[in-house]
């Protein structure tokens, strides 16, 4: 066997023992991530035993505490337009929603910053959310505004170390009309529960 034979030997050996160590490394990762996933998982169970025991009493005004479709590391809660009353076309939350908020947002922050979990969530996002009337250059701004009203209203009714650690959780977000919670085709007399706002609660992926 030639010299260039043994190198092209040793080095095709070498190509394979990369590409094999490469899929180990890619199957440790795979594995490792389906670890953490399946911790979260369980935690977000456990969130959404509480937060159902804890909420219940807002069940029958048509909260919803639902995992999220679009992320299984995270939980929504969802309100309807009828508590926070938004006005067609307006952000500003009436007295009636002022005091739905009172209500839920000590709640809320007692939950997420308890021992049990604020290591393990990481972000509270509130989502606004308007009906398709309208166009999307108003929709959009429309759905933010609401989303930051509900954000000031909820930090209104807490004091001192609990303010200061839900602020580092919540984030106000926007959606428009983009994705409504009915169909507003096939159930139009139904429209008005897309104009609501969503509280997501998300958690930190651990090996």
């Amino acid at each position: 066997m030639t010299n260039s034979e043994n190198q092209s030997g040793l080095s095709n050996s070498f190509t394979d023992l990369m590409t094999s160590l490469a899929v180990i490394f890619i199957l440790l990762l795979c594995a490792s991530w389906n670890n953490a996933l399946s911790a979260g998982q369980g935690v977000i169970v456990d969130i959404k035993a509480v937060l159902e025991r804890e909420l219940k009493d807002f069940f029958k005004e048509g909260i919803e505490v639902k995992s999220d479709p679009k992320d299984p590391l995270a939980l929504i809660i969802i309100v309807p337009e009828n508590l926070l009353v938004f006005a067609l076309n307006d952000a500003r939350i009436p007295d009636k929603g002022k005091a739905f908020l009172r209500d839920i947002g000590p709640r809320l922050a007692e939950i997420t910053l308890s021992e049990t979990f604020r290591e393990k969530i990481h972000s509270i996002i509130v989502e606004g959310h308007t009906d398709i009337t309208g166009k999307d250059e108003r929709n959009l701004p429309l759905s933010q505004e609401r989303s930051m009203s509900v954000v000031m209203e909820s930090l209104q009714v807490l004091q001192g170390d609990a303010r200061q650690q839900f602020i580092t959780l919540l984030s106000a977000s926007g959606r428009g009309s983009v994705e409504p919670y009915v169909d507003p085709i096939s159930h139009p007399e139904s429209q008005y529960k897309n104009r609501r706002v969503v509280f997501s609660c998300g958690k930190i992926p651990s090996g």
